[in-house]
């Protein structure tokens, strides 16, 4: 049985976790985050992506998400796929990876273990979709968001971890252009 869970409202904003199987550590290297970034950034740009908060952490992702045009549902869909054969490939490929054979290993079983997948999976199936229906939900959701990485130790202020829109709150570049509510 699948475990995937559904948009409402594409006109909504929502908030939208995704997490890597066994919550494995992926996210340590710069490579795998930026094709992460990279993903969103053409999902911007042809699918109508809108980004309103965002973090990656080492194990899993946390974004509030909207759309233009098409269902959100379609969107982080795809993105989901391209970014787990581009994630797969570049753990493949990379020589430097040490834990390799011990990933591509959790990728393979966890896709074995799921008869949605053929033969290997990434991301967990079973983060729920929150839609965003007041601002104080919206805020409370971008400032859980923006704490994360503080909370886990790995820096002291929020504004400070490079791969979060927090520093954009903080009138410093993110990595990724964000929508705003007006």
């Amino acid at each position: 049985m699948s475990r995937k869970y559904k948009f409402g409202d594409s006109s909504e904003l929502y908030f939208k976790s995704f997490a890597v199987i066994n919550w494995l550590d992926l996210f340590i290297r710069k490579e795998y985050k930026d094709i992460v970034l990279e993903s969103w950034r053409f999902c911007q740009k042809e699918k109508g992506l809108e980004i309103y908060g965002w973090c990656i952490m080492t194990s899993h992702i946390h974004m509030i998400v909207g759309t233009t045009g098409r269902p959100l549902e379609k969107t982080i869909g795809e993105m989901k796929s391209f970014t787990s054969r581009s994630l797969r490939k570049a753990i493949q490929e990379n020589s430097q990876e040490s834990r390799r054979e011990w990933i591509m290993e959790m990728m393979q079983q966890a896709g074995l273990d799921n008869s949605n997948n053929n033969d290997w999976q990434l991301w967990q199936q079973h983060n729920q979709p929150l839609e965003l229906r007041t601002p104080e939900i919206f805020h409370q959701k971008l400032q859980y968001i923006h704490y994360n990485p503080v909370e886990a130790g790995f820096i002291e202020r929020e504004e400070d971890y490079l791969y979060s829109s927090a520093r954009d709150f903080y009138g410093k570049k993110g990595l990724v252009e964000l929508s705003y509510i007006v």
